[in-house]
C-alpha cells in the first residue's frame, strides 16, 4: 500500500495542492534556466524527506534524472557533476552544505551546486554561505512547500518547533509561515469570510493574513462563494491540558506507543508476524486503508470488539464456503471479503501489540490519576502519586506530563511543593535537566502558584468532564478520552455554532486575547460581534457540498483532537465539513521533548 494518502474524498481539493507541489519539485529538476537538466544528485535534508515522501513518489524523482541522497556530515558520494540541495532554512544545514562543497574542492572535483530552500530563503542562511566563501559557487532558489496534506482532511505546515519557538525562544517567524500557507489556500479557494482566533499567536496570524490580503489581494471576483466559510485559529497554549492526557482512540494510542511519523509507524517485523530480522518495517496509516479509516477514530476498547466481530464473521463465511453449495455471486462476495484480509491481519497485529501496553496495571492507574488531575479536587493524592513516580525513576517525560497537568489544573503549585518536586526531579534524573525545567517554566507549563486557579470554572462552563460516557455509541466528543472532552474542541464547537460572543466570559479565563472578524466582500474591520451560522440550506458551495470550516492549531494537535473534530463534523446538526491545519501532529511526549531538543538530553 502506498504511503502517499489517497485524497479523492477530501472535502477540499487537496489533490490539486499536492499536484502543484509535485510539479514545482519536478520543475526544479528540469530547470532550463539553471541548466540542471540531465543527471543530477538530489541531496535532501533528512527532516524534509518525510514531507517529500507524502508529496511525490521517489520513482518520479528518479525518472527526472535524480540520484537521491540524504544531507549529512559525510561527503556526497556521486558521479554526478550537478548537485541540488533541497533543505529547510536552518543554520546547521548550511554548515553541512559548506562542508560538502569544501570537501569536493579539496578533492579537485568540478561540480555545479544548487541550493533550494523550502519554503523560502533566509538571509541568515545565505550569510553562512558567504562567510564560508562558497556563495559564488552556489545558485540559490526556493521550493515553496508551505503545507503537506497528511490525509484527506489534515494539512501540516511541518513546523516541529513552532510551540517552543513562540513560548520559550520568543521567535515568532513561524507565524508568517502559517499565514502565508493560509493565504496560498485562499488563492485557490477564495477569501475566507469569517475568522475567529484565540491566543496571542492566533490573533497575530489573523492580522498578518489581513495584511497579506491588502498587499497581495486574492482575486475572488470569479468565485460565487468561497469554499472555506470559516477559519478558526487556536493556540496550543490555550489548551495544554489535552496533550498531557493519554489519548484513547486507536490512532491516538498508536501515536502514544509507536509514534506515527509522516503517516506511518516503524516497528519490528515480528509485531506484524513477519520473520525478517534486523530491519524495521514501515506500516502506512492513512485513509487509503479502508479498515483503518473505519476504526482510527474509535475508542480503543471498541476497536478490539470491531476487529473481533469482523474476524468471527469472516470465519463463519469460510465455514459456509467449505460446507455448503455456493452460487457464483456468493463466491464473488466471499473473494471480495478475502481481499480485505491483509488489512484485517495488519490491524489485529497492531491492536494486539497495543493491548500489551493498555492491559498493564500501571497504564490503568495512570488513566485514573489523569482523571483525578482533570477533576482538580484531590491535591494531596496527586502530589504523593507524582512524588512516588519520581522516586521510582519512571521515564522522565512520563512524569513531566502528569506534573504539567497537575500544574495547569491547579494554576501552579504552592512554592514549597514546587521547589520540593523540582529538587526531587533534579536529584533523581540529573542536574543536566535544569535548562529543560527552565524552558517548561518559561512556556508556562510548570509554575509556582500565585493566585487562585480558574480551572474548575472553565471545566464547569465548558462541560469538560462527562460522568457517563458511552464509548461504543458516543453522543459527545468526551469519548476520545473516555470521559474528558478536549477543551480545544469545545472551543471549536462554540465557535462554529455561535461565534465567540456567547462565551466571552470563559474565553477571558483562558490564555491570550481573542478576535472575530469578517473579511473579503463582507468587511475588513476586526470585530467581536457574533457571526451567526448560516442555515444549512444556504450554507453550501455552488456544487451542493457542505461549506467548510478550517481549524488551525498553532503549536500542534493530537490525533484524539482530530478524531473529536471528525466526530463533530459527522453529527446531523453540524452544517459544515472540517479540514484541520496544524504546525505538527503532537502528543504530550513530543511536545515536552521539543523543550529538550537542543540540550543533548537522552530521554
Amino acid at each position: 500500500m502506498a504511503q502517499i494518502p489517497n485524497l479523492d474524498n477530501s472535502p477540499l481539493n487537496l489533490k490539486a495542492l499536492r499536484e502543484q507541489s509535485q510539479k514545482e519539485l519536478v520543475d526544479i529538476l528540469k530547470e532550463r534556466k539553471f541548466t540542471i537538466r540531465g543527471k543530477k544528485c538530489l541531496v535532501i535534508d533528512p527532516k524534509l524527506s518525510g514531507s517529500i515522501s507524502l508529496i511525490i513518489q521517489t520513482t518520479i524523482l528518479r525518472e527526472n534524472g535524480a540520484e537521491l541522497r540524504h544531507l549529512s556530515a559525510e561527503p556526497i558520494q556521486t558521479d554526478c557533476t550537478k548537485v541540488v540541495y533541497l533543505v529547510r532554512s536552518e543554520f546547521s544545514l548550511m554548515r553541512l552544505i559548506c562542508s560538502n562543497i569544501h570537501h569536493d574542492m579539496s578533492q579537485g572535483l568540478q561540480r555545479e551546486y544548487y541550493v533550494y530552500f523550502a519554503p523560502r530563503r533566509e538571509v541568515v542562511c545565505e550569510k553562512v554561505l558567504e562567510e564560508e566563501k562558497v556563495h559564488n559557487l552556489v545558485t540559490i532558489g526556493e521550493y515553496p512547500l508551505y503545507m503537506v496534506p497528511l490525509d484527506e482532511d489534515v494539512l501540516s505546515f511541518e513546523l516541529d518547533l513552532a510551540n517552543k519557538e513562540c513560548l520559550v525562544d520568543g521567535n515568532t517567524s513561524s507565524l508568517w509561515h502559517i499565514a502565508k500557507a493560509i493565504h496560498k489556500l485562499e488563492s485557490s479557494f477564495g477569501v475566507i469570510p469569517n475568522v475567529r482566533a484565540k491566543g496571542k499567536a492566533s490573533v497575530r496570524i489573523a492580522d498578518i493574513l489581513n495584511r497579506m490580503q491588502a498587499e497581495d489581494p486574492v482575486n475572488s471576483s470569479d468565485m460565487v462563494m468561497p469554499e472555506i466559510n470559516t477559519l478558526i485559529l487556536i493556540d496550543r497554549e490555550v489548551d495544554m491540558v489535552t496533550p498531557m492526557c493519554s489519548q484513547l482512540t486507536y490512532e491516538g494510542l498508536l501515536d502514544e506507543f509507536l509514534h506515527i511519523n509522516n503517516g506511518a509507524v516503524e516497528l519490528d517485523p515480528s509485531i506484524m508476524g513477519a520473520q525478517q530480522e534486523g530491519k524495521k518495517m514501515k506500516v502506512p496509516l492513512n485513509s487509503s486503508d479502508k479498515l483503518f479509516k473505519e476504526i482510527r477514530d474509535l475508542n480503543f476498547e471498541v476497536v478490539v470488539q470491531v476487529l473481533r466481530q469482523k474476524a468471527t464473521s469472516m470465519k463463519q463465511d469460510y465455514t459456509e464456503m467449505t460446507t455448503t453449495h455456493q452460487t457464483v455471486s456468493e463466491l464473488k462476495d466471499f473473494v471480495k471479503k478475502l481481499n480485505s484480509l491483509p488489512e484485517m491481519t495488519r490491524h489485529i497485529n497492531l491492536a494486539q501489540h497495543l493491548s500489551t501496553f493498555t492491559s498493564k496495571h500501571s497504564f490503568q492507574s495512570r488513566l485514573d490519576m489523569e482523571q483525578t488531575l482533570v477533576e482538580a479536587q484531590s491535591y494531596d493524592i496527586c502530589f504523593d502519586y507524582i512524588e512516588e513516580l519520581i522516586q521510582k525513576q519512571e521515564p522522565l517525560v512520563s512524569v513531566l506530563r502528569l506534573l504539567i497537568l497537575f500544574s495547569i489544573t491547579n494554576s501552579g503549585l504552592p512554592k514549597k511543593n514546587f521547589d520540593h518536586l523540582r529538587r526531587e526531579l533534579l536529584h533523581s534524573y540529573g542536574f543536566e535537566h535544569m535548562a529543560m525545567l527552565n524552558n517548561l517554566e518559561k512556556a508556562g507549563l510548570l509554575k509556582k502558584q500565585e493566585s487562585k486557579g480558574n480551572w474548575l470554572t472553565i471545566k464547569r462552563n465548558l462541560q469538560l468532564v462527562s460522568e457517563d460516557t458511552d464509548t461504543a455509541n458516543p453522543n459527545d466528543i468526551a469519548y476520545v478520552f473516555s470521559g474528558y472532552a478536549p477543551l480545544s474542541i469545545r472551543l471549536v464547537q462554540h465557535a462554529v455554532r455561535s461565534g465567540w460572543r456567547s462565551m466571552e466570559e470563559t474565553l477571558r479565563l483562558l490564555p491570550g486575547p481573542h478576535s472575530e472578524m469578517k473579511r473579503g466582500g463582507f468587511s475588513s474591520s476586526s470585530s467581536f460581534d457574533k457571526l451567526h451560522g448560516a442555515p444549512a440550506a444556504v450554507d453550501r458551495v455552488a456544487d451542493g457540498r457542505r461549506s467548510l470550516v478550517l481549524v488551525v492549531f498553532i503549536g500542534g494537535v493530537t490525533f484524539a483532537e482530530i478524531s473529536a473534530l471528525r466526530f463533530l463534523s459527522a453529527q446531523e446538526a453540524m452544517a459544515y465539513d472540517m479540514i484541520i491545519g496544524t504546525t505538527k501532529i503532537i502528543n504530550g511526549n513530543t511536545l515536552i521533548e521539543t523543550c529538550m531538543e537542543k540540550l543533548g538530553v537522552n530521554l
